[in-house]
């Protein structure tokens, strides 16, 4: 049994699913949280077995000055609870901290964002990534795309575990994604699109506005359900109100987990323009529940979408091109269950979390044993290819 002090920025989705897994495990789990509200709020409570842990972060955003202050409390919270390894994420946000304690073995995990978009920022990102991946013990990533920017960064190879996510596949499947009902629907000769993202610049959520009021003057039959609500909320009801489309687009709000499959059920498409993903959970919630996905044509995307097999990929940044792409998927609706089939298979495969997660689990022995760096590609040759 393993003392982990698992450090995190927010308490989102992707948490509660880590340390639920951690929670069945032998280990004693300390969770450390280092802002409030940077990120969607989780509804479910933390697994009891975990152990929050209170410091002088996890109160508000963080801001540049509280770096010093924040740093020093972290290495109290060390001290007190004196853990065999910190697993930190992202990585220029919790794990740069967690690099400048000195502390070691240190397993960081890139969330993505941190390394496709933010280490592009400016300068003192670049040089947060890099100093933060020399003194990682470990990176764990979810796809080959964060995998080779790590490189890029500095981080050996060898010092890598790549793993999807992925989803609770029972939960995610395409039996609880009929039980839907048909309340997003008015007749049964629509076709409707699904959008899970927050309304943010980075999921290109307003090119799906742009892009489904183009669409839907050819095709009447279209619709739209998008979940979740964000900063772009005002243009995008002003984007279909100009096109005259609003009737067509329904807005449920945030949809908590257990509620999600039956959001699936409902629509024939899904559809993600994101400028910047690794492995999107969403996209595996979609494909386990037997969803064909229209996703931008980004690295992280094309790693699970294989044109005409299970969904379609458009030219990212391209409303034009993702307006032809929804028309073009109408075309083929009579495709879209044999789709729908591949997308499940795909998922059973490479997307089942119980599975994944078991490679987290299989590295935490190496990295005690080491008790620093891990080479010699044990753990990179563990690694599920995403």
């Amino acid at each position: 049994m393993a003392r982990i002090l698992y450090f995190t920025r927010d308490y989102t989705t992707h948490d509660h699913r880590f340390l639920s897994a951690l929670a069945k495990t032998e280990h004693k789990v300390y969770y450390l949280r280092l802002e409030h509200g940077a990120h969607q709020f989780e509804d479910r409570p933390l697994p009891p077995e975990i152990e929050a842990v209170s410091w002088a972060g996890g109160l508000r955003p963080v801001r540049l000055g509280d770096g010093l202050r924040l740093l020093a409390s972290l290495k109290g919270v060390i001290r007190q609870v004196q853990p065999d390894l910190i697993q930190a994420g992202p990585i220029q946000r919790s794990a740069f901290l967690a690099a400048l304690s000195g502390f070691h073995p240190l397993i960081s995990m890139s969330w993505g964002y941190d390394l496709i978009h933010d280490a592009r920022r400016d300068i003192f990102w670049a040089w947060a990534t890099r100093f933060t991946l020399r003194r990682s013990d470990l990176l764990v990533g979810d796809c080959n795309t964060i995998r080779q920017l790590a490189v890029d960064y500095g981080m050996p190879d060898e010092r890598i575990v790549t793993f999807p996510w992925g989803v609770d596949i029972c939960h995610f499947s395409p039996a609880s994604a009929e039980s839907a009902d048909s309340r997003a629907t008015e007749k049964e000769d629509t076709f409707t699109l699904l959008s899970t993202r927050s309304w943010e610049p980075i999921y290109g959520i307003d090119m799906i506005a742009r892009a489904f009021s183009q669409a839907a003057q050819q095709h009447p039959e279209l619709r739209l359900v998008m979940l979740g609500n964000g900063s772009q909320a005002e243009l995008l009801h002003s984007t279909f109100a100009q096109a005259g489309v609003s009737d067509r687009v329904f807005t449920p709000g945030q949809i908590g987990q257990a509620e999600l499959p039956r959001w699936y059920g409902m629509a024939d498409l899904y559809i993600s323009a994101s400028h910047s993903d690794g492995t999107s959970i969403s996209l595996l919630e979609a494909l386990a529940c037997g969803k064909p996905a229209l996703v931008s044509d980004i690295p992280g995307n094309r790693e699970w979408v294989t044109p005409g097999e299970n969904g379609w990929l458009f030219q990212d940044g391209d409303s034009n091109s993702l307006a032809e792409a929804i028309s073009s998927a109408v075309g083929q609706r009579d495709r879209l269950p044999e789709m729908g089939r591949s997308a499940r298979r795909l998922a059973e495969m490479r997307a089942d979390w119980s599975n994944n997660f078991q490679v987290l689990l299989s590295a935490y022995p190496q990295v005690l044993k080491s008790g620093g760096k891990v080479a010699g590609g044990k753990i990179a040759g563990d690694k599920i290819d995403a």
